[in-house]
């Protein structure tokens, strides 16, 4: 790989080749991009035509191209990689950002390693599927890394996870990020969470209320928490269970929900269904490291997580004690939601704390920065100074 030639003048150009277009790879994209326009770099995105994030990165100003690609590897691949090729060669990027297996697939077939690339999983191929299936996406993993200038992992876990399955490559943790000043306001934008339920189950607002935040599909095991969700109220008669978020096992989790199960469906933003909540719950299958728990302990809520990479790096010193499960394991989510729920001293106590953990540790203006430090360091460039961050 071949050094470019730079004046002191020269505009950092950095390419987000990105799919998924949803969930948490959209929100960390939308805010590395925000950021990275307002430290002056030219920020050029490919990412599928007419979605809610080519529109959210066009509106924080980046040059953002149509880039057709579906969410899976399958016969349409090939034309995939060759348009990203074109739109990469077009843009004559400093640096390729790659963002989710889908995407560092194309870019790593298209670039290799002509240009600086850096990969970020947000959580493993092949932790996502079995079999032979299982066994291709790591042996591409395995093979492609030698393009990837370096490989970053939100959490220690999901680097760890990687080198197990005997991906040799350069790594960089660094973990994922909320607005912690946004979620951590008492500002509200929706109506007070018993007008809201009104209107989604025709019956007043009553008891405590459990949320869960994410797409609808089997990695974010909503369904583990509803076969969890009767034992639950067998301890809490009056509670409520809200899972936010729309996606293809709608209809399944409909089919699997009890009463006092509310789908709230898609939203534009989370706070106050986190704010409204007296517990969170992620009963994820597999993870980097979630963005849904970070904002709620923002919002000084506590969070039950299944033990999926990045869950334990998330959470407070001690709080696994009290809010870490193992994955698919109804009967112990159970227990530790209904734990939480009959102990309001607890709930407070480790709300509190979370909100203290979240501000200190997951701010996303150190993500930002620490993901444009990278590029600097990889392209040779020098890092800005502590007055140029400032007046940016």
């Amino acid at each position: 790989m071949l050094p470019r030639t730079r004046t002191t003048n020269h505009r950092l150009t950095v390419f987000h080749l990105v799919q998924p277009v949803e969930g948490g790879v959209a929100r960390v994209v939308t805010d590395l991009v925000g950021a990275q326009v307002l430290e002056g770099i030219r920020v050029v995105a490919a990412c599928p035509r007419g979605t809610r994030l080519s529109s959210a990165l066009a509106d924080a100003g980046a040059e953002v191209h149509p880039w057709q690609a579906g969410r899976a590897p399958g016969p349409g691949l090939p034309g995939e990689t060759v348009s990203a090729s074109r739109l990469i060669r077009a843009s004559r990027p400093d640096m390729v950002h790659a963002h989710s297996s889908k995407a560092g697939l194309a870019a790593r077939l298209a670039v290799r390693g002509r240009i600086p690339t850096v990969f970020q999983p947000h959580a493993w191929s092949f932790d996502a599927v079995g079999g032979t299936t299982a066994r291709v996406a790591l042996a591409w993993e395995r093979y492609a890394a030698r393009w990837a200038e370096r490989i970053l992992c939100v959490s220690e876990a999901e680097r760890r996870t990687g080198e197990a399955a005997g991906i040799a490559a350069r790594w960089t943790v660094i973990r994922n990020g909320v607005d912690v000043r946004w979620f951590g306001t008492d500002e509200t934008t929706a109506p007070p969470l018993e007008e809201t339920i009104l209107q989604l189950s025709r019956t007043p607002a009553q008891g405590p209320v459990v949320v869960c935040v994410g797409r609808l599909c089997p990695q974010k095991g909503q369904d583990v928490l509803l076969r969890a969700w009767p034992e639950i109220t067998r301890a809490v008669p009056d509670a409520r269970l809200v899972l936010v978020g729309d996606g293809p096992d709608r209809e399944r989790l409909r089919t699997l929900a009890s009463s006092g199960v509310l789908f709230a469906g898609a939203v534009d933003g989370t706070r106050d269904w986190m704010r409204a909540a007296d517990v969170v719950v992620q009963p994820s299958r597999w993870e980097g490291m979630a963005l849904a728990p970070l904002e709620a302990m923002a919002c000084g809520r506590p969070v039950v997580l299944t033990d999926v990479s990045g869950a334990r790096e998330s959470l407070p010193p001690g709080h696994d004690r009290h809010c870490l499960v193992p994955p698919d394991d109804p009967r112990a989510l159970a227990h530790a939601v209904g734990r939480l729920l009959t102990n309001p001293q607890l709930r407070d106590a480790l709300g509190r704390q979370a909100r203290s953990h979240a501000r200190a540790n997951f701010d996303v203006q150190d993500t930002v920065t620490a993901v444009s430090e990278l590029y600097r360091q990889l392209l040779g460039l020098p890092q800005p100074t502590t007055t140029e961050r400032i007046t940016r």
